[in-house]
């Protein structure tokens, strides 16, 4: 609370008259981060609204770095993180979702999100030129037919003009959201 203050120009102790602690400060941060996600709206059909609310999601991440794994680990959530995951979870149950398949759609897209966000974040391919030098630089260090697989994909992959990791991330998205659809015609298992 020291560091905050002096960053914002205050005294730590008046930063008291706001938030109660650290952890309240960081509930409250989080908090506005799940505020800036677009939720799904009434009468959104549940793919497509869980599509847009994954892609909201991982612009707000990437807007905000230091939120991923924050996210999910707050015991004290507040009325935007609440107002999300209401509307998330009423768009799923509107759309036909059992109670169970409702819940573990929204597992397995929250942690698809954040696994995602956090690779993207690790990895230093934000440019074609980026990414070209940190393939070049993992090939340079083995000879040539030593990983074939990996110089496959490098090269004939990776490299090629165009090429985004972020669009890895609707691949996998919607490799869930057709899982899920198909789930939710299914009958139910335990």
């Amino acid at each position: 609370m020291r560091r905050l203050g002096e960053a914002v120009g205050v005294e730590a102790m008046s930063l008291y008259n706001h938030v109660a602690d650290k952890e309240d400060l960081l509930d409250g941060m989080v908090d506005l981060v799940f505020g800036e996600v677009e939720p799904p709206a009434v009468g959104d059909h549940w793919h497509g609204a869980m599509r847009k609310r994954a892609r909201s999601m991982r612009l707000a991440l990437s807007r905000h770095r230091w939120a991923i794994g924050l996210m999910e680990s707050r015991s004290n959530p507040g009325p935007a993180t609440l107002r999300h995951y209401d509307a998330v979870l009423g768009c799923l149950r509107r759309g036909g979702l059992s109670l169970t398949l409702t819940a573990h759609a929204v597992s397995v897209l929250d942690g698809y999100v954040y696994g995602f966000a956090l690779q993207e974040k690790a990895l230093p391919l934000d440019s074609p030129e980026e990414t070209a030098a940190l393939a070049e630089s993992i090939m340079s260090r083995f000879q040539e037919g030593e990983y074939p697989y990996l110089a496959e994909i490098a090269t004939a992959h990776v490299l090629r003009p165009g090429y985004s990791y972020g669009d890895e991330f609707y691949f996998g998205l919607d490799l869930i959201l057709d899982g899920l659809e198909r789930a939710a015609g299914a009958p139910e298992r335990d």
